[in-house]
């Protein structure tokens, strides 16, 4: 069903839908930025239309809904263990195609990765349904169309925002909840980034000669090891355990799984001090061939969807749509 209707009828509908869901979507924060004076956006529980930001990029993915950056497991004692509690409310997220599509990375790598099922993450992936909403036009650092991740099927409304009328599709009868005049449009979709990206051709890599190109050196100066890049990043997955133990009873504690990235200091650490990628290049290395290589040779798809928040996070100003043009320019190179 497609409608159109006021933003006053609207937030009607969303009042509805509030008894039975949490509705989540971007929303600009004063003054809570990396610098003084500024915003950050990030995700947080709305009641209202108004109370949504959708003319700025979020500085962080929504994958922290359903994969936290810190998420308790269970807790134990000398003799048992009891699971963590979570609320048990529906969730609708209002989410961009590029957004949605991350999220499909992550349950490609937490649901269908192996024999088992991750049981933490599916408990609250199956509680989420997606708002698809219009992209009009590219952000800054967006690349989402040279990486295919730009448009989406899978959500359970869509929506346009046109000044003070809202384009409604309702693809999911428990929402249908708003009311309206019949309509006949699309839902946007970007269909030009302010810049495009050649993609290597996955068939011609050399891989051992792409590991010890001296391209990777340049980031052994520049990147920090920060590892902002790996968690505003919405595909990135990589968590590492830690067990908590009380004060009052050291045997008594919780288990907790944290985000961890590939970038930090640590993350590939051994007993015995043994380290896989020592060095900013070798990390960078890693993430870009994950990106765009490993996951695609693996599932036929790329796990990167070009959102560009890396680019916008990283503070050292590198560029990972760039990292991935340079190794694209070296396979066109061996080539010739």
């Amino acid at each position: 069903m497609k409608i159109k209707l006021s933003k006053e009828n609207f937030n009607e509908g969303l009042k509805k839908l509030s008894k039975d869901y949490k509705i989540l979507a971007p929303v600009s924060l004063g003054y809570k930025g990396t610098y003084s004076d500024t915003d950050v956006v990030r995700y947080q529980e709305v009641n209202s239309i108004e109370e949504m930001e959708f003319n700025k990029k979020s500085d962080f993915s929504p994958k922290e809904v359903i994969f936290p950056i810190t998420q308790i497991l269970f807790y134990f004692t000398e003799k048992e263990f009891k699971e963590s509690d979570i609320d048990d409310k529906k969730v609708i997220m209002f989410l961009r195609a590029c957004d949605i599509n991350a999220i499909k990375r992550l349950d490609q790598i937490y649901l269908s990765n192996g024999l088992d099922e991750d049981y933490y993450y599916k408990k609250l992936r199956e509680k989420v349904k997606f708002v698809l909403v219009g992209c009009k036009k590219s952000f800054r650092n967006c690349f989402c169309v040279s990486m295919e991740s730009n448009k989406t099927d899978n959500y359970s409304m869509g929506l346009n925002i046109n000044d003070d009328e809202i384009q409604l599709e309702i693809k999911d009868e428990d929402l249908n909840v708003f009311k309206g005049e019949n309509d006949n449009f699309e839902v946007e979709f970007v269909k030009e980034n302010l810049f495009n990206i050649e993609l290597p051709d996955t068939q011609k890599l050399n891989l051992k000669e792409l590991a010890n190109d001296e391209m990777w050196n340049e980031y052994n100066g520049r990147c920090i090891a920060c590892g902002r890049c790996n968690f505003v990043c919405p595909t990135c997955s990589c968590y590492t355990m830690q067990d908590v133990y009380y004060k009052e009873n050291e045997n008594v504690g919780e288990r907790r799984r944290v985000w961890a990235g590939c970038h930090v200091d640590g993350f590939t650490s051994m007993a015995g001090g043994h380290e896989f990628r020592s060095t900013k290049g070798e990390r960078m290395r890693f993430k870009t061939m994950h990106k765009v290589y490993d996951f695609k040779k693996r599932f036929g798809y790329n796990m990167c969807v070009g959102c560009g928040r890396c680019d916008d996070a990283c503070p050292q100003y590198i560029s990972f749509s760039k990292c991935i043009e340079k190794v694209s320019e070296i396979v066109n190179k061996e080539e010739k």
